[in-house]
């Protein structure tokens, strides 16, 4: 038997987890599905449903059995969906690479703390002017590394320490 108090909070948890509340928030998880369009089978789409036939044909060779032609076909929508995971993972990666103003959002927590600790240090500079050369020395290395942002191999690596849940969610390549 369940008590009361038990069925009252399952309910109370079950209200607070029943997806986005705001119309931002509803409209934004009713786009997730459209991003990539992976979820969708390949004979659904007319564009790709036309490239099934001729590629089941040729994986299945000329005058192949009614049962070959079949088992082909579902060889070939497999080919066309790998096609499409890969490049869904290239439009995602070459539109973060192409950015210049890519900006990670793990690095802009770190330089949001950064940021309220350099305001600490600006703040004991005003109230302890001994230390002033060596807080404005660690203000000037900390104004510079926030403004920094990775290049070449760093920020590919940034990206795809972001995107791995992404790229690991539209399935294997």
């Amino acid at each position: 038997m369940i008590s009361a108090g038990r069925t009252k909070a399952t309910r109370a948890n079950a209200r607070a987890s029943t997806g986005p509340k705001t119309a931002q928030g509803r409209a934004h998880s009713a786009r997730n599905a459209r991003r990539h369009g992976l979820s969708l089978p390949v004979l659904s789409n007319p564009a790709l449903s036309e490239e099934v036939e001729p590629l089941a044909r040729d994986i299945a060779g000329a005058g192949a059995a009614p049962e070959i032609l079949e088992l082909a076909r579902r060889i070939a929508e497999s080919q066309i969906d790998l096609r499409r995971v890969r490049s869904a993972r290239h439009d995602l990666l070459a539109g973060a690479l192409c950015d210049p103003d890519y900006g990670s959002p793990a690095a802009e927590r770190k330089n949001a703390k950064l940021a309220i600790e350099a305001d600490k240090l600006k703040a004991q500079l005003a109230s302890s002017p001994h230390l002033t050369p060596l807080i404005s020395s660690l203000l000037t290395r900390l104004e510079s590394s926030l403004q920094s942002s990775p290049e070449g191999p760093q920020k590919f690596v940034t990206i795809l320490a972001d995107m791995t849940r992404q790229l690991a969610a539209m399935g294997p390549v």
